[in-house]
């Protein structure tokens, strides 16, 4: 090691001296050339001044070059003249991720053996044997790093085995692509135990004596560890993946159990049969088998082994003499039960509530000293809620001093998901029972809208009573208003992209919004210029901010101050600005930001994974849904928008919502309406007189009322109905000399016969009738129940103008 050293050491003078002999011959001829310059100049201009001040601009010269010049040693050291990827590859399958390196040219220059392992063999990422359009997703997400920088794809399985995928631009000129797998592991008993046998544990409870197999429901084996292989088969290189495991083992006239190959002089084994689903009769399970040479064992060893065994399995064990007291329970037992560090319960039943203390402690003893038996218990922790969980029990004989086996179950999951499946069933009901208020609220709605027009038909604006029946007039619009709030949560309105602008959504629900507030709480609206066009739905964006403003007013109320501040902010976004957000999820384009901020107490940043998830909420139990900004999350997403949430603890949060701008081929203008008085004079007025011959059919007698009068008076001939049978009664009883119904005017849900039942019964007599429906549900619902061509809607509730405008409109469509 000295003698290498030195010749290291010798070789590094070498290469030093050579490099100063190299300085020294530079500077040698460099300075015979500063002196050749200076005799030429002086032989020119005689004048030694002159020749000075070239000496020193030279000397200055040299001296900023020699500190500007480029370090080539380090270039060459840092830059070597080829790529050796084998350094690469060792410091790869250190990883305990799949790792591949492609060039631009799509080839694979390097993997590590867990890439090699999981996709059979150095193939490259796009081309993997992978199921449901993995390498679709693959492909997508190279495309991505090549053009962003950072690509993802997500759900790769090849067969029981998923992954997720992370690509990433590197190299010094971005020349390759490196390709991250990471397996995602499922929360499946059954696979643990798999790994269990089939791994390191398995193979070290080989030697230790203790044999592992773990069976299916139907008794085939799904994984054994090499000690259970080698006295099954005589070889631990044998497969018996899938083969019964009854197969293997004998009995005796006394009830001893063999191994099948061990024939007539073999050792007898125990066997431990555990379930690993209780809820099924004859599910998979974990069998433990150990050598049972009729005594010789000690029992004490026995029980260490067993106990050595339970204490690496995932599963909640422990063990229990005859009276209860406990001898054993691993970490997942102590874990679900709720047991502290440091603290050594003495009986089952400390670790549940006083009621059921008793109970327990019963059902230990009678397992204990009666016949070998199993079963459940269930019981709530002391540590679990009011959630109650499944304690096992099972009859142990033949293991020293333990009796029972406890098993109890982590039903944590279970519990979520049946709290989340009654908080989606209380809204599924609240949802229908809001669409059943509105529907019925519209038909009230509908008569005093058309009885107020009705009014102002015989009223001029000077009259005394005028201006009372327009307040009427305006109010029941207002509260026509709150029922497609109620229709829009209970899913019941119709819903439809428009291009906007979102300064006017902003400001039309700013005034509801500001009802929903308290007194001390300012709400600020600030709104950028030049912001672009968005293509969403307006209900949905109302939807939206409503959401984001209500959560804002709980989390200002909940931080304990005297009121605050909510501000809701527009502004333009541009790529330029969208790169200095450094945001890998934003993708680079022109957007139009929507900001949400609030004073209250902040997200804490272990939850802030979590608040756009469904049922999530930090609210006290009934007075939070958890749906709040899941569904803003859904309809910002549905609208190709993207959304983030910001906070530190104490300072309020920021919801950043970015929509992408609209640039249509069309260039719409905003769907809104203009409410200058101008636009109002420019309109032409349509004309709402008319003749014809209309069936109305209605049930609601007071929407039957003013919908036949506001026909009349518009010169329309109607004959009513009050529901689906009476009307075809009128039209089958048309006789010669009668006038044909040129039109039929109908409710949608009515009792006896509805609305399309009745319009199918009557397009087989009058094929071309034109049909207009009334309803206060959604347009898009209706014509997913109505299989009926020729047919218009009018929601309620209609105006006197309107509803003669919706029949005007379809007769004139029926005449062309």
């Amino acid at each position: 090691m000295a003698s290498e050293a030195r010749d290291n050491t010798g070789l590094l003078k070498a290469s030093t001296r050579k490099r100063a002999n190299d300085a020294r011959l530079r500077a040698a001829i460099l300075g015979l050339a500063i002196l050749g310059s200076l005799a030429l100049l002086y032989w020119q201009v005689q004048n030694p001044l002159l020749l000075l001040a070239f000496l020193v601009l030279a000397g200055t010269t040299g001296a900023i070059i020699y500190f500007l010049r480029p370090d080539n040693s380090a270039s060459d050291d840092e830059h070597p003249s080829f790529t050796d990827w084998t350094v690469t590859r060792l410091v790869a399958d250190q990883a305990e991720v799949g790792l591949a390196i492609t060039d631009r040219a799509g080839r694979l220059v390097c993997a590590n053996e867990l890439f090699t392992k999981w996709f059979g063999g150095p193939v490259i990422p796009p081309e993997l044997p992978l199921q449901d359009g993995g390498n679709e997703l693959l492909a997508t997400a190279g495309r991505n790093a090549w053009r962003d920088g950072r690509g993802q794809a997500e759900g790769l399985k090849r067969g029981v085995a998923e992954y997720n995928a992370r690509v990433v631009r590197a190299g010094y000129g971005d020349e390759y692509l490196l390709w991250h797998f990471n397996p995602q592991r499922r929360n499946d008993i059954l696979d643990d135990a798999i790994r269990l046998a089939d791994g390191a544990t398995g193979r070290a409870l080989s030697q230790a004596g203790l044999l592992v197999v773990v069976i299916g429901g139907e008794g085939r084996i799904r994984a054994s560890n090499p000690g259970f292989v080698l006295r099954a088969t005589g070889r631990e290189d044998a497969n018996i993946a899938g083969r019964n495991f009854i197969n293997f083992l004998r009995s005796d006239e006394k009830g001893a159990i063999f191994f099948e190959r061990d024939g007539h002089q073999g050792t007898p084994v125990r066997l431990f049969h555990i379930p690993l689903n209780r809820d099924q009769q004859k599910g998979p399970a974990l069998i433990l088998l150990i050598d049972d040479d009729g005594g010789m064992i000690e029992r004490g060893k026995a029980l260490e082994q067993v106990g050595s065994l339970l204490s690496l399995l995932p599963l909640g064990l422990a063990l229990t003499d005859r009276d209860g007291r406990f001898l054993f329970y691993n970490n997942a037992f102590r874990k679900i039960s709720g047991v502290q560090e440091g603290e050594e319960p003495l009986y089952p039943g400390d670790l549940v509530i006083r009621a059921d203390k008793s109970a327990v402690a019963d059902a230990v003893r009678r397992y204990a000293s009666g016949p070998s038996m199993a079963g459940d218990l269930v019981v709530r922790l002391r540590s679990g809620g009011e959630d109650p969980v499944a304690l096992g029990m099972a009859s142990i004989r033949g293991l020293d001093e333990a009796a029972v086996l406890l098993s109890i179950k982590d039903n944590s999951e279970e519990a979520k998901l049946k709290t989340q499946v009654a908080q989606a069933t209380k809204m599924q009901a609240v949802g229908q029972l809001a669409g059943g208020v509105a529907h019925d609220f519209n038909n009230i709605l509908t008569a005093i809208i058309g009885h107020c027009d009705l009014m102002l038909l015989r009223h001029s604006p000077g009259d005394i009573d005028y201006d009372d029946i327009q307040q009427v007039k305006n109010n029941s619009n207002r509260a026509a208003g709150l029922v497609r709030q109620l229709l829009a949560f209970s899913r019941q309105q119709t819903l439809r992209p428009q291009i906007l602008q979102l300064p006017d959504v902003v400001a039309d629900v700013s005034n509801l919004l500001k009802r929903l507030l308290d007194d001390s709480i300012e709400l600020e609206v600030k709104h950028g210029r030049n912001l672009g066009l968005v293509r969403a739905d307006p209900g949905q964006l109302e939807q939206v901010i409503i959401n984001l403003g209500v959560n804002a007013r709980d989390a200002i109320n909940a931080s304990g101050t005297n009121g605050g501040k909510i501000s809701i902010t527009t502004q333009t976004v541009t790529p330029a600005d969208v790169k200095a957000l450094n945001n890998e999820i934003l993708p680079a384009g022109d957007y139009t930001a929507l900001y949400v901020t609030d004073t209250g107490k902040g997200i804490p940043p272990q939850l802030m994974g979590k608040i756009f998830e469904p049922f999530f909420t930090t609210k006290d139990v009934g007075k939070g849904t958890g749906l709040g900004l899941s569904t803003v999350y859904g309809i910002v997403k549905q609208s190709g928008g993207y959304i983030f949430a910001d906070s530190r603890p104490g300072e309020g949060a920021t919801f950043s919502i970015y929509f992408p701008v609209y640039k249509g081929l069309d260039r719409e203008a905003p769907q809104l309406p203009d409410s200058s008085a101008d636009s109002h004079k420019a309109a032409p007025r349509k004309e709402l007189w008319g003749s014809g011959h209309i069936l109305l059919v209605e049930d609601e007698d007071m929407v039957r009322a003013v919908a036949e009068r506001a026909l009349t008076r518009q010169g329309y001939t109607v004959v009513t109905a009050s529901d689906g049978e009476e009307g075809l009664q009128h039209l089958t009883s048309i006789g010669e000399d009668d006038n044909v119904f040129d039109m039929i005017v109908s409710d949608v849900v009515m009792p006896n016969m509805d609305g399309p039942a009745m319009a199918r019964e009557a397009r087989r007599q009058y094929p071309d009738i034109p049909i207009l429906f009334m309803s206060g549900y959604a347009e898009e619902q209706l014509r997913k129940s109505i299989d009926l061509d020729n047919v218009a809607f009018l929601p309620k509730p209609f105006s006197v103008a309107q509803l003669a405008e919706a029949v005007g409109e379809v007769l004139a469509e029926h005449s062309k």
